[in-house]
């Protein structure tokens, strides 16, 4: 007998300003007459970020920054199993919301009264979770540089290697989810492949890329360490400006600055291309998403 395929969704809880509180987003779907946060399946091979994005802007039209992931969503839906990732997301940007077959309201709630008003209890421990979060100040993308190659095959200086074929696909993938959040600054460490890497964000955003040499790898003398915390600390700087950034930088450094930030160990090894989002609250990290 074949496996049951899953059904994979994201959506968020998307908040706005009001007042000194904020206002959430849900919509009403005729077709099963209940109150939900705003989400959608998948596409093929598409992120699950990305998806969660779109489908809010296809639902209310409203554009949303991704900030925290919240609790997925697991639950059966037409006889198959159901996960739905939830992302907390900040509301920039709202069109015209013109009532269709799928979404034929949208409301504006505190969000007590969100929690009160939907249909599903999976809804309502979601927005329990984004009550829980402290105000995000900043969000921000980091990513390590995509694949170069071997070390052992390029004849210059290991400075200059360039993103090999592979590499230069998944640059252009990262572009997409480094737009997602918007950023006003792209910064690379010194190296050709960091640069490289936010090249098509760069010409996708059509933001210059900023080379930070406080995002560098070790050079002969220094120790590990002692980078991390130089780009720990370039980092809290670019999260107390509070403008949504990207940064590229290496294997050897993005661990050891996630523990600085952080406060705590963990598996923070990043394969070339991988990245996280991350999250502030002033100068401390709130949360990193591993993307």
């Amino acid at each position: 007998m074949a496996a049951v395929t899953g059904i994979r969704a994201a959506g968020g809880v998307v908040w706005r300003p009001a007042g000194p509180a904020v206002e959430v987003c849900l919509i009403h779907r005729p077709r099963y007459g209940d109150w939900s946060l705003p989400k959608g399946k998948l596409d093929r091979g598409e992120h699950p970020l990305l998806a969660a994005v779109r489908e809010v802007a296809e639902e209310t039209d409203v554009r949303a920054v991704p900030q925290v992931r919240l609790p997925a969503a697991h639950y059966r839906s037409e006889g198959r199993p159901k996960v739905v990732d939830h992302w907390s997301m900040r509301a920039v940007a709202a069109g015209g919301f013109q009532p269709d077959t799928e979404v034929d309201e949208v409301r504006w709630l505190p969000v007590d009264d969100a929690a009160r008003l939907v249909s599903y209890p999976h809804d309502a421990e979601v927005l329990a979770a984004f009550a829980a979060l402290p105000p995000v100040t900043a969000t921000m993308v980091l990513v390590r540089h995509a694949h170069a190659g071997k070390r052992g095959t390029w004849t210059g200086p290991d400075h200059g290697r360039p993103l090999d074929g592979p590499g230069w696909a998944q640059a252009q993938a990262l572009a997409g989810l480094v737009a997602v959040v918007r950023p006003v600054r792209l910064l690379a460490a010194s190296a050709r492949r960091c640069v490289q890497t936010l090249d098509p964000a760069a010409a996708l955003l059509d933001l210059p890329i900023e080379v930070c040499g406080d995002l560098d790898e070790p050079r002969p003398g220094q120790q590990t360490d002692e980078c991390a915390l130089a780009a720990a600390a370039r980092l809290t700087d670019l999260a107390v400006a509070g403008d949504p950034v990207a940064v590229c930088s290496q294997g050897k450094v993005i661990p050891g600055l996630l523990e600085h930030l952080t406060g705590r160990p963990g598996d923070f090894t990043t394969p070339k291309g991988g990245g996280w989002l991350l999250a502030f609250t002033g100068d401390r990290l709130l949360a990193a998403d591993r993307l």
